[in-house]
């Protein structure tokens, strides 16, 4: 990877955005779906940033200086102009944050995804800025795929989850929780019926959880082939497995798809052979 994919904390802070026409605009937009304060820098702004700006939902500042990027969370530069662009660019990396330059990939310090938002879940997709068509594909097939109401059901369990730490014992946390987002409360939540899908988990935690744990072994076939070439239901297993014990013949692909939490246990090899690093 060229770029490292990683979430900004938005709340309160400032998202500076400079230029007054629709591709700023544009930048607003998105930024808008945050809890971050939006600073304009523009001297004319269109009639939709200008509406933000009298709403009280951005601010204006008609001078471009040093004093308006320090301490920013980010910076969209989009002015549409060659050497205004340059300018607002190096005054922002003179204040030391991250920057954003539209259409001058050079100038980038990180690039925009294409957003699938079920807030407070949120999947960033991006091509490093190389195929922002393909990113766009991606992301209406990732649209397709998660209920539109599934943020509810997550934002549900980020409420309850004290509640579960105090009532359900430790080991049994990941089973629960493995329930309510492939069990009865998922199922309920894709068609629509949120209460009853809160009802579903609310009964069951006061229940004292789903019952008794019982754990299993799984055997998944990986030998010498490719990651791509596993089933969904091996892809799951790894994602669910505690423990993976496996040989030097899997390929490193393979295990990278298991959960990153999940203890590896290299188990043997040719008596002939000396193990590789790491078994």
């Amino acid at each position: 990877m060229k770029t490292f994919p990683m979430f900004l904390q938005m709340a309160g802070r400032n998202v500076v955005i400079v230029g007054g026409g629709e591709q700023a605009a544009e930048k607003a937009r998105l930024i808008l779906k945050t809890e971050a304060r939006l600073v304009l820098v523009a001297s004319d702004l269109d009639a939709e940033l200008g509406a933000l700006v009298s709403a009280g939902r951005a601010t204006q500042v008609e001078t471009l200086s040093v004093d308006v990027f320090r301490g920013a969370a980010l910076v969209f530069v989009a002015t549409g102009c060659v050497g205004l662009d340059y300018a607002a660019h190096a005054l922002a990396k003179e204040a030391g944050v991250v920057v954003n330059v539209v259409d001058r990939p050079a100038l980038c310090d990180a690039t925009t995804p294409s957003i699938v938002d079920r807030d407070p879940v949120v999947i960033a997709i991006s091509t490093e800025g190389t195929a922002p068509v393909l990113a766009r594909q991606i992301r209406a097939k990732m649209e397709t795929l998660l209920e539109p109401d599934l943020g509810a059901l997550a934002a549900l369990a980020g409420r309850l989850r004290p509640e579960v730490g105090h009532i359900i014992p430790q080991r049994e946390r990941r089973f629960f929780w493995d329930w309510v987002f492939n069990g009865p409360p998922r199922q309920a939540m894709a068609r629509g019926a949120f209460r009853e899908a809160a009802a579903l988990v609310k009964c069951t935690l006061m229940a004292g959880g789903t019952g008794a744990v019982q754990g299993s072994i799984a055997l998944v076939g990986a030998g010498r082939g490719a990651a791509d070439l596993l089933t969904l239901r091996a892809l799951r297993l790894l994602q669910e497995a505690d423990v993976i014990y496996y040989d030097r013949l899997v390929d490193p692909a393979v295990l990278e798809l298991a959960r990153r939490d999940a203890k590896r246990m290299c188990m043997g090899w040719p008596l002939t052979e000396a193990p590789r690093a790491g078994c």
